[in-house]
């Protein structure tokens, strides 16, 4: 009688054991997501693994208390790359939190929660609020953001699509 050796199926990583098949549906290192509660459908995010927090451009930030709270009212630039759009939001103040840009320093900045929505899902996430006029990206997705909801293939881009644009009607 010939024993018949039992083999793993290669699973993620082609490592035994792992599941075959993510668990979490797959985002890319950049993606469109949606602010609703900030009245933004749609903004350009990049999905950073190493940033810890998710940020948000603001500019023009005014601290300013309600019902004994502090809020923060800001306004956002929701297009890369164009000034033409300005939205104004206020939200109350979370906290404050110490985060270190790329550049290596360190800048007190508000928090903010609001809703997210990524791929049809939409759930609170915190935001530093912070200029990234300089940055590629107006919106920048950290990992405390998409932990245990997403998994991220850094070669891919925009798996939820892309927003339709408003094209202008064809010339006759």
């Amino acid at each position: 009688m010939v024993k018949q050796k039992k083999t793993a199926k290669p699973g993620l990583l082609g490592k035994p054991g792992l599941a075959s098949k993510p668990s979490l549906p797959v985002i890319g290192w950049r993606e469109w997501v949606g602010l609703p509660d900030f009245g933004i459908e749609t903004i350009k995010a990049k999905v950073d693994t190493g940033a810890r927090s998710s940020s948000l451009h603001a500019f023009d930030l005014q601290e300013f208390e309600r019902e004994g709270a502090k809020w923060v009212r800001f306004s956002v630039h929701p297009v890369q790359r164009k000034n033409t759009t300005t939205i104004q939001i206020e939200a109350p103040i979370l906290e404050y939190r110490s985060v270190r840009s790329s550049s290596g320093r360190a800048a007190r900045r508000p928090v903010v929660v609001t809703n997210i929505t990524l791929l049809g899902v939409t759930w609170p996430v915190e935001l530093t609020l912070a200029s990234r006029d300089k940055m590629g990206f107006r919106m920048l997705l950290g990992r405390e953001a998409f932990r245990r909801r997403f998994l991220v293939d850094a070669g891919k881009s925009y798996t939820g699509g892309r927003p339709k644009r408003d094209k202008p009607p064809k010339q006759k």
